[in-house]
Order: C-alpha cells, then sequence, then structure tokens
C-alpha cells in the first residue's frame, strides 16, 4: 500500500496518510464511530474496543492513553469536545450521553442506562447518536436518533428544557437524526440521515432552511474555518455496491455550498479512500480526521469476519 496520496484541490487539498495512529502493542481499534480533537489538538478516539473505548492521540498519532472502561456498550455511537475541552459520548446500547473531563473522569451521565423511553415516544432517549454544545450559553443538544426522531435541548448541568421533531420527511421532521452541531449563532444544524439532508433550526428548535443533495449525512463537524465537515456513509440497502454513492466527505460553507468532495466512487482502505464515513474532526491546522464503521458495513459481513482499517488523517497541504 502507498504511504500517501493528494486529493481534493486548492484550498482544500489534503494528504491522505496510509496510517497514523500509533496502537500500543496487542490493541485495537475494532471500528471507530466517532472522533474530536481538543484546544491542544489531541484526538479523541472512540471506539468498539471495551477495554479501551476512548483513546487518546497527539496530533501526530502518538498514543497518550485512554479511558471509559466498563461506561459503555458495544454500541459506542459519538463523541464531542466542548468548548471548556469536556468530552461527551453517545451510546445507544446504554441509551446514555456522558461527560468526562480531559483526565478522563466521569462527571455526568444524562439518561437512565439501559432504561429506553418508548420507541417513536419522543420522550428522551432510545438509541441517541451525538451531542453538541453551544459556545455560547453551554446548553447541549443531543440527536435521538435510532428509537426517536427528536432533537433535545439541556442545560449545560444536564436539566431537560425542550424537544422538538417527530417521524417523517417535512421541515422539522425526521428520519434518523444522526448528529447534530451548534455554530457561533446557535444555529442547530441535524444531519437527518435517512433523509440526504442537513436541517438547521434556531436554538429552540423553529426551522430555518435544509440543505439536499448530501448523501446520508453521519458525521459533521465545524471546522477551525467556519466550514462545515461531513462524513457521508455509503449506499443503502439494494445499492449499497453502486458507485459514487456516499463513503466520502464533504465541505460545506454555512449557506450550504460545496466546496469540496473528497474521496474516490469506489470504496477501499487505501489512502484516499473510505468504506463508511461515521465520525469527522477538524484540527487547530485544518487537518482532518474521519472514523469508520468498517467492520459493521463491511468487515463482520466477510468470511471469516475481518477488521478493517477505521481510522484516517487526511493532513492539510501547503
Amino acid at each position: 500500500m502507498v504511504s500517501s496520496v493528494l486529493v481534493g484541490s486548492g484550498a482544500f487539498t489534503y494528504e491522505a496518510l496510509a496510517t497514523w495512529e500509533k496502537l500500543p502493542t496487542g490493541v485495537r481499534l475494532i471500528e471507530c464511530p466517532g472522533v474530536a480533537v481538543d484546544s491542544k489538538d489531541n484526538v479523541y478516539v472512540l471506539t468498539r474496543n471495551p477495554d479501551h473505548p476512548v483513546m487518546v492521540f497527539d496530533r501526530d498519532g502518538s498514543w497518550q492513553k485512554s479511558f471509559g472502561q466498563g461506561v459503555f456498550s458495544d454500541r459506542t455511537h459519538g463523541i464531542f469536545i466542548g468548548p471548556d475541552d469536556s468530552i461527551f459520548c453517545d451510546d445507544d446500547g446504554t441509551h446514555t450521553v456522558t461527560k468526562f473531563n480531559t483526565d478522563g473522569e466521569l462527571l455526568m451521565t444524562i439518561g437512565n442506562r439501559g432504561q429506553p423511553s418508548k420507541k417513536w415516544g419522543g420522550e428522551p432517549f432510545n438509541r441517541p447518536t451525538h451531542a453538541a454544545v453551544s459556545p455560547n450559553t453551554g446548553h447541549i443538544f443531543i440527536s435521538d436518533g435510532y428509537g426517536n426522531s427528536r432533537v433535545h435541548k439541556y442545560t449545560a448541568d444536564g436539566q431537560y428544557v425542550l424537544s422538538w421533531g417527530e417521524p417523517g420527511i417535512d421541515a422539522g421532521q425526521f428520519m434518523r437524526p444522526h448528529n447534530v452541531v451548534v455554530d457561533s449563532d446557535d444555529k442547530v444544524y441535524v444531519a437527518d440521515r435517512e433523509s440526504h439532508r442537513v436541517q438547521i433550526f434556531d436554538a429552540d428548535g423553529k426551522f430555518i432552511t435544509m440543505w439536499n443533495n448530501i448523501h446520508r449525512p453521519d458525521g459533521m463537524v465545524i471546522g477551525p474555518d467556519g466550514n462545515i465537515y461531513i462524513g457521508e456513509l455509503n449506499g443503502m440497502p439494494g445499492v449499497d455496491d453502486a458507485p459514487g454513492l456516499g463513503h466520502r466527505v464533504s465541505i460545506l460553507n454555512r449557506r450550504g455550498e460545496l466546496l469540496a468532495r473528497i474521496g474516490d466512487p469506489e470504496e477501499g482502505e487505501e489512502p484516499g479512500k473510505f468504506i463508511a464515513p461515521h465520525g469527522i474532526a477538524v484540527d487547530s491546522r485544518g487537518d482532518i480526521y474521519v472514523g469508520e464503521v468498517a467492520f459493521t458495513i463491511r468487515g463482520r459481513h466477510m468470511d471469516p469476519p475481518k477488521e478493517l482499517k477505521s481510522l484516517k488523517k487526511l493532513r492539510k497541504a501547503g
């Protein structure tokens, strides 16, 4: 395998690395549903390895530590780092959102572990998918997710405020709210994955607009340049092997205009290709980190099952 390839163009040109993370002997990623970066450019990788659920690396890929053992199920799902470097993790297997500090100390749990709300009932939580924090108010917004079609808003100390959304494809409805981010104007962006769109709301859930033509938006983050970076999952059942449907990264400005799209029409583990982008992060230098659920989408169906590459780094060129 080649060590790296150049992808993208112009201001959005990157060196796609074959390998970035340096794992201790015997440690496996299994797969990486989420990735986030703190204020010091340390990279937090949410894995489905129960012995090392959250792995921490420096920006060069050197191992720092892991934490979260015993807290999560095998359905870890999303990770977000707030303005104060607090770490929020979503687990759709335990139906909780947990908050940690950078030492890996558990600070808060939202939701009742192992006690889902009624499916499609609208109450938090039934398999939540992601969390985000307002940089202005500290409010926590949670997409909920697999057994609900809702977004929930909480205070910074975990007190429930309000919810919005219901199953459907109209504005303000969701098929699968899979990710959420909040910008500096307190606009809330929700990746409505199975509707192939991003919906945008004010902080109280009032619909503003939507962006279409995004294939199964999975991972989503606001970069230091203010642009929205979106990891798109591959095709749906029946067309999941069709070229050009997902397994790519799209970069849009906050008007929803496409600036760049990175990835190959064919899926793969090689540099510049993806299998199943699920989580995404961008550090202060513009480097992109992509976590993939490659085992869930492909590896478990192989004979025999095989762990596939599930963590990619795109290093900003120039």
